[in-house]
């Protein structure tokens, strides 16, 4: 099996991962703080990669390449920090979680546009799905009057942090030991967690423990093995193709959200979905295609 067709695979097992993860962000964030919440799952999910990083990246021993390592893991942590603040904020405060889903997956549009900026090309495909998916985005956000909801505008928000997290990344990823670079994302991600959990919440023992399965499930499948999967993926396909790829999270979003948290969402915000992941399609797609 080629290098891309491994990145392919491992992309693919991060969407259905980070997918379901958001009925764990909701079920764990009603029991706990959005910061809370946070400052756990990417504490374990930084304690679970050290004995993977201890068994395969044991020979790392380039003292540049380390540093560099370290540097760009920090500065990917901190934009990771801001996606996942305005992420779970606004998955506890919208009214679907399935609807998260897709609006968070805006980050698939903004990566090519945001691209532009550092001088790559950006085809007539994902302008036009840039205005699908906004079209899109007004049928699931707007219900009834023009009015948009508190929960969905962090969402996209933290779209926007992600758009520039999966630029960071492809930047970085050739040139880093993929899962030291993980690590202190997750690490620098847990540190600003914890200092805004200290500072804002007083969360009690019983509500975390109540959490205990979507924790464990945010910390160790979504962010140990998620985060490090994208990281490695990325490596083999360029960060349009990463996004594609990531964007069907919010397939199995909704999917998750009927199973486990029975939501029905209303016809004009399917429409809504479909015209947001018909729109994402789209701007992926070659010009001439």
């Amino acid at each position: 099996m080629n290098r891309k067709s491994c990145s392919l695979i491992l992309l693919t097992l991060t969407a259905i991962i980070w997918g379901f993860a958001f009925v764990a962000q909701r079920v764990g964030g009603n029991s706990t703080g959005s910061l809370t919440y946070n400052a756990i799952r990417f504490a374990l999910g930084s304690f679970s990669l050290i004995p993977v990083m201890l068994i395969f990246e044991k020979k790392a021993d380039d003292r540049q390449k380390i540093y560099h390592t370290r540097y760009a893991g920090m500065l990917c942590g901190f934009l990771l920090f801001a996606a996942s603040t305005f992420q779970q904020y606004g998955v506890m405060l919208t009214d679907y979680a399935g609807k998260a889903g897709f609006i968070t997956d805006f980050y698939i549009i903004l990566v090519p546009l945001f691209g532009i900026f550092l001088h790559k090309k950006t085809t007539r495909s994902a302008w036009l799905g840039a205005g699908l998916a906004l079209v899109g985005f007004y049928f699931l956000c707007m219900q009834g009057s023009f009015s948009i909801n508190i929960g969905d505008a962090l969402i996209f928000i933290c779209a926007i942090f992600f758009a520039f997290h999966i630029l960071a990344v492809d930047h970085y990823a050739s040139s880093v030991y993929a899962i030291r670079f993980s690590f202190y994302q997750y690490l620098t991600c847990t540190l600003f967690s914890a200092i805004g959990m200290i500072l804002f919440e007083r969360i009690p023992l019983e509500n975390i423990m109540e959490a205990a399965i979507p924790i464990l499930y945010g910390g160790i499948l979504s962010v140990g093995a998620g985060y490090t999967l994208q990281t490695l993926g990325q490596i083999g396909v360029d960060s349009t193709t990463a996004a594609i790829i990531l964007s069907c999270e919010s397939v199995f979003c909704a999917l998750g959200s009927a199973l486990l948290l029975h939501e029905v969402m209303t016809l004009q915000s399917y429409i809504g979905c479909a015209l947001v992941f018909a729109g994402i399609l789209l701007a992926q797609m070659p010009t001439k295609k």
